[in-house]
Order: C-alpha cells, then sequence, then structure tokens
C-alpha cells in the first residue's frame, strides 16, 4: 500500500495511459469502418492515401498494446513495485503518440497535432518517471 502513495504519480499517468489507449483501440474495432472512412479522406492528398488500412491496424494494434501494458503496469508496480511493464507501457505510449502525430503533421491537421502534444507530454514526463 506504501507503493500506491509514494508512486501516485507514476500510477495515475499510467491509468490516464491505459484509459486512453484501451478506449481509442476499442472505438477502432467496433467502429472500424467508421475511423477507416474518416482517415481515408483525412489522408487522401498525402503520402499516406493508399496505405490507411494497413496504418490503421498498426495504430490499433500499437494502441491495444500500449494501453495494455499501462494496464499491467499499474499491477506490477503497486503490488511489487517494480517498473518493467509500465516503463514498457510508457515508451511504447510515446511512440504511439509520435507516430499519430507524425501523421496528423502530414495531413496538415495542425490543431489535430497540438492536441496530440497534450498526451505526449505526461507521457514522456511517465517515461523519465519511470527509468
Amino acid at each position: 500500500m506504501n507503493d500506491l502513495f509514494s508512486n501516485a504519480t507514476e500510477i495515475l499517468l499510467l491509468a490516464f495511459l491505459t484509459i486512453t489507449f484501451l478506449q481509442s483501440g476499442i472505438d477502432k474495432l467496433l467502429d472500424w469502418k467508421g475511423n477507416l472512412g474518416w482517415l481515408t479522406g483525412h489522408f487522401s492528398k498525402t503520402i499516406f492515401k493508399g496505405t490507411v488500412p494497413v496504418l490503421l491496424s498498426v495504430v490499433l494494434v500499437l494502441e491495444m498494446l500500449s494501453g495494455i501494458l499501462c494496464g499491467v503496469g499499474i499491477f506490477e508496480f503497486a503490488v511489487e513495485g517494480e517498473t518493467m511493464f509500465g516503463l514498457y507501457g510508457a515508451t511504447l505510449s510515446a511512440i504511439t503518440l509520435l507516430m499519430l502525430l507524425l501523421g496528423q503533421r502530414v495531413a496538415k491537421d495542425y490543431v489535430g497535432a497540438q492536441t496530440i502534444v497534450v498526451y505526449l507530454i505526461p507521457t514522456i514526463f511517465l517515461v523519465y518517471l519511470m527509468q
């Protein structure tokens, strides 16, 4: 129980990433056609226009893995005081967000890119804390 309070920042940030990525991944699974349709239009004038289904699949897998690793990291940190899964989850989350940021920048959706940076800042901070 001491680990919960002495590591509250890490645990709360891991919970934030777990919720963020699992919700996003589940949404992609439940509304694949809707997401694919929107993203196909979003990237229609970019270098990604012919690869949207593949890229969406990659993002889906990375989001689900990020969320699962962060969720497991919460329990590992709370129970054992270890950070391995949490660090892996935070690092994969940062990589996933960087990929999403690249996509938004390529699509010239600068407002969307700003939103991703809002998620990226605490994620990078979590990677720093968990090293």
